[in-house]
């Protein structure tokens, strides 16, 4: 496909996200928060991983596309509940990007193997979706950490830290370790990794 195709499906999404109805202020000004997350995703992407192919930068820019839909609250509270909620968003974005593929022109095979990467499919042996998952893991780190260490304790934070770790790859470690955080993120970071 061409570039126009791709920016073609970028708008397709990023018109879905911009229904979101939870919003972020950013200088003054709402913004949907899922239509920021994909261009947070899409711009980490482009940053550490320039050569990225066209399939892994749509699932990359809809790893959230209405997200909002599936509510955490409608599933058990608890672990188990959490990821029964995690793993229907990944299908459900999976399929909703498919659709929106195929309504744009790209084939039933270039659409399956896009909604593969946002299942998580082969995370560790399949580059495309341990990329998204790198990249995903970063914007957490870039953008999402400080709120999230402000409501939680440290023995979780700690916790939530070496999991995402263990899902990177060593590139994704890499990156996260030359990013500049916050002194106090930072070291909530060493305390997990030590």
């Amino acid at each position: 496909m061409s570039t126009s195709e791709l920016q073609h499906i970028f708008s397709a999404i990023d018109a879905v996200n911009a229904q979101d109805p939870n919003k972020t202020l950013i200088d003054n000004e709402e913004q949907a928060n899922e239509l920021l997350y994909g261009h947070y995703m899409s711009a980490c992407l482009d940053q550490y991983w320039p050569q990225a192919n066209e399939l892994l930068q749509i699932a990359v820019r809809a790893q959230h596309i209405k997200r909002w839909h599936l509510k955490r609250t409608e599933f058990p509270a608890g672990k188990a509940g959490y990821l029964t909620w995690r793993k229907e968003q990944g299908k459900y974005h999976a399929q909703l990007t498919k659709e929106l593929m195929l309504e744009h022109g790209y084939s039933e095979e270039q659409a399956e193997q896009t909604a593969c990467i946002l299942r998580k499919e082969k995370l560790k042996t399949n580059s495309d979706t341990q990329t998204l998952e790198d990249v995903a893991c970063l914007v957490f780190l870039m953008h999402y950490f400080d709120a999230f260490a402000a409501k939680h304790t440290e023995e979780k934070i700690v916790r939530i830290v070496q999991l995402t770790w263990r899902k990177m790859s060593d590139k994704g470690h890499e990156i996260a370790l030359s990013l500049t955080l916050p002194d106090h993120l930072a070291a909530l970071v060493g305390k997990a990794l030590a």
